[in-house]
């Protein structure tokens, strides 16, 4: 039988082994990297104006959608002080968020400093399993973080941690916070015919997390010139092209709780877009990594004009291809042979709605025979659930879950790439060619967008509804709710449906105004919300239970 882990009994069963494994700890903390090796004399930071900085040939510009744009160029420690540089506001910013965000997740101040200990305990081995070359980059980097964090550790260990912090999420609390969904056409599925690659990036860490999207394009002094959607102070890759139309996305698998950090996924997909340009160089790549937690790699190529998915885990290596077939899709579960009997991927197939997402994927690219752009687009918007049934705004099985980080579209024959704008999805996906971005047409006018906005795709006209506003309304209400369900704190009965107005056939909407009125002692009204929400498109097996036990034991104490 599986037991649930809190945070609570981890940070106590490791409070024991960092008595165990101290030496480890601080050798880690003391390791840095050869940047000897490198030259780096960039010039001084120049602003131009409050959005619009230039270093040399490079910049950062803000683009009238609000997303970022970073060039930078050089050896890994001129990158890593470029960027840093460049993007100081953004990546202490952003280190603001996520520090937050803990102490958010864990109030009390004893825990925290455990939680420190535990962090460096289980990333004590994560130097050695990193490049010189992207530490050397992220050491660049970490000369610009701000001093208020030092407390946690020094600038360059602690950045070196962020890079695992989406590995460490991911197989700690093992959430659908990275549920994403990844499809690719070709051939007789397209309309020219060539390669279209789509992806949603539903990484969830608040709406401040996600509010400086940076497009950062790259170009090293070895490999490929390549872009990523990313944020300040990451140099790892989530999404991303190179200029020989390889693209690299990722998506989460079912992960067990490693002992131990090694290679962060995002290190490792950063690798093969630097260095590939083929699926099998990719291959190649992942397979001399190890890695600590389970994740699809979806990696598009431009030269083999088709798409596979390498599936990596720590103790297991698949590569999915499709043999007689123009598409593939990949959401949060493993499809290749070393999988196939791997209880937990049954187990996550079965009870998560990873296989739900997959199956409307297939639903809509049968009605997209000829897929567009436009049209994959269309498909990364989608809020409905299979045979296009109304599910709630916001249900983890549609494939739009109105809290992406970021859509993304590639055409890698074209070098071409489209990203989406705030909010989510919704906003304008902005248009970028490779082709010009890395000629240098664009570097006589360094204050420039990168983008071609001719080629844009528009909003989403669900932004201009009545029920976007009402989805808007419901994210408010539901941290009210919410709140008044933890706290013990009193909701009038016009507010509890306000909040059922506001998303009333989102399963969730019903069950937490069911537990609301159940801890209240209001046991009929409870029964009755359950029972409503028992009729929705539920998440997850383990949610549907949830109701349901809630359903038995109001009616045997009602009979």
């Amino acid at each position: 039988m599986q037991r649930k882990i809190s945070i609570k009994n981890i940070l106590s069963c490791i409070s024991i082994l960092l008595i165990l494994t101290s030496c480890g700890v601080a050798k880690s903390l003391r390791d840095m990297p050869n940047i000897g090796q490198y030259e780096a004399d960039i010039p001084q930071r120049v602003q131009v104006s409050d959005s619009t900085y230039v270093l040399g040939d490079n910049f950062l510009t803000k683009n009238k959608q609000g997303q970022w744009e970073l060039l930078v160029s050089g050896n890994p420690l001129e990158i890593g002080l470029k960027t840093g540089s460049l993007t100081r506001e953004l990546f202490q910013y952003q280190e603001k968020v996520f520090i937050d965000k803990i102490n958010e997740l864990v109030p009390s101040e004893g825990r925290q400093k455990l939680l420190k200990k535990f962090l460096a305990w289980y990333n004590r081995k994560m130097y050695l399993n990193i490049d010189e070359q992207f530490k050397a980059e992220i050491y660049g980097i970490s000369q610009y973080a701000s001093a208020d964090y030092d407390y946690i550790a020094e600038p360059y260990p602690r950045v070196l941690y962020f890079h695992g912090a989406h590995d460490i999420g991911h197989a700690l609390k093992d959430l659908a916070l990275v549920g994403c969904s990844s499809f690719a056409a070709w051939g007789e599925q397209t309309e020219d015919g060539k390669l279209l690659i789509g992806r949603n990036f539903d990484f969830y860490a608040g709406d401040d997390f996600a509010k400086n999207k940076i497009i950062a394009f790259v170009e090293p002094e070895e490999g490929h010139n390549f872009m990523s959607v990313t944020w300040g102070g990451f140099i790892g890759v989530l999404s991303g092209m190179n200029d020989q139309g390889l693209t690299v996305t990722i998506n989460a698998g079912k992960s067990s709780i490693p002992l131990i950090a090694k290679t962060p996924i995002s290190i490792v997909t950063r690798e093969i877009l630097q260095y590939a340009s083929t699926i099998d160089e990719a291959i190649a790549i992942a397979k001399k990594r190890e890695v600590f937690v389970s994740e699809s790699i979806f990696i598009g190529s431009a030269k083999d004009k088709k798409a596979a998915v390498i599936e990596v885990s720590p103790k297991k290596f698949g590569v999915y291809e499709v043999p007689n077939s123009n598409q593939l899709i990949c959401s949060n579960h493993f499809q290749s042979a070393a999988y196939a009997d791997d209880k937990d991927n049954q187990k996550h197939i079965l009870e998560s709605h990873s296989q739900y997402r997959f199956d409307r994927m297939e639903e809509l690219l049968e009605a997209s025979p000829k897929m567009t752009v436009r049209d994959a687009v269309s498909l990364l918007r989608n809020k409905e659930g299979l045979d296009d049934q109304p599910i709630g705004y916001g249900n983890e099985k549609a494939l739009n879950q109105l809290l992406a980080h970021h859509g993304i579209v590639f055409q890698p024959e074209d070098l071409k790439v489209w990203v989406s704008s705030n909010p989510y999805q919704l906003g304008e996906f902005v248009a970028y060619d490779l082709n010009t971005v890395f000629t240098g047409k664009n570097k006589s006018v360094k204050v420039a967008s990168l983008s071609h906005p001719q080629a844009n795709i528009e909003k989403d006209p669900f932004l201009r509804s009545e029920a976007f506003h009402a989805y808007e309304n419901y994210r408010t209400l539901s941290r009210k709710v919410r709140e008044a369900i933890v706290l013990e704190t009193d909701l009038t009965a016009e507010e509890q449906q306000e909040f059922i107005r506001s998303n009333p056939e989102f399963w969730e909407v019903h069950y937490l105004i069911g537990l609301y009125n159940y801890n209240k002692g209001y046991e009929r009204l409870a029964l009755e919300h359950f029972l409503n929400a028992q009729t929705k498109e539920i998440t997850t097996v383990p949610d549907r239970k949830k109701v349901e036990k809630y359903i038995r034991k109001l009616k045997r104490s009602n009979t």
